[in-house]
């Protein structure tokens, strides 16, 4: 992935990008030895069934359940990360988290809903995957955009088509000819990421921010620190004067 001049990487870890997915998730899969079953995270008054997430308490399928209580359930809950915009090959990463089902009383937080103790977390990514421990997910921040991040992108796809290519000054090598498209892939705390789509093929470029951010009110002024910088360093880009 390519990013702004020499600047240090600065992304999310794995954990942070977990903690992320399932924040703005709204569904999820999950599967045990009975079959896959879809299920809502929405909360809503008699709404669709909810999960909810607990780290373990030592118990296990051989622990014994408290009274009332079904034995726990050995499942996994899946979770696909879509990129909002229009771009090519959508799914930009998979979350899958192993655990137990409880039908416990004591752990059901509200009518319609179970709890899941967590075991471990794997994140696919870019081909990639990665291992994402109990203390490590526990103690990992949620980026502040997560929940936003949807609605920021559609907009700057819809709306601000010239801010998208502004944006794309400042990737390098900047001369690369035969790019067709560019749309903004993701959007986090420490930068944002565009998707340069060619004909059989895509690529993308990592803009880090000057500075990560901390609330979702600094976002814009991140982004406008990128336009800036792209704006007095470079002239006018013919890069997709040919498409």
């Amino acid at each position: 992935m390519r990013r702004l001049f020499n600047a240090p990487p600065a992304e999310p870890t794995g954990a942070e990008r977990v903690r992320s997915i399932l924040t703005a998730a709204d569904s999820m899969t999950v599967v045990t030895d009975e079959g896959c079953t879809e299920v809502s995270r929405l909360d809503s008054t008699g709404g669709p069934e909810r999960i909810h997430l607990h780290p373990p308490s030592g118990r296990g399928a051989d622990t014994e359940p408290e009274p009332g209580a079904a034995p726990p359930v050995r499942a996994t809950v899946e979770f696909t990360d879509v990129a909002p915009a229009p771009v090519r090959d959508r799914v930009r990463a998979r979350v899958v988290l192993t655990g137990w089902l409880l039908d416990s009383p004591a752990h059901a937080a509200t009518e319609g809903s179970r709890c899941m103790e967590l075991s471990h977390a794997v994140l696919e990514r870019e081909g990639r995957r990665t291992t994402v421990g109990l203390e490590e997910l526990m103690d990992a921040e949620t980026d502040p955009l997560a929940v936003c991040e949807a609605g920021m992108l559609t907009h700057m796809s819809d709306e601000h088509g010239d801010i998208v290519e502004l944006l794309l000054r400042l990737v390098k090598p900047r001369a690369e000819q035969g790019i067709r498209r560019v749309l903004p892939l993701a959007i986090d705390r420490y930068g944002i990421t565009l998707r340069l789509e060619y004909d059989t093929s895509h690529s993308d470029a990592r803009l880090p921010f000057p500075a990560r951010v901390d609330d979702p009110d600094q976002a814009g002024e991140r982004i406008h620190a990128l336009l800036n910088t792209a704006r007095h360093r470079f002239g006018r880009n013919r890069l997709l004067s040919d498409s």
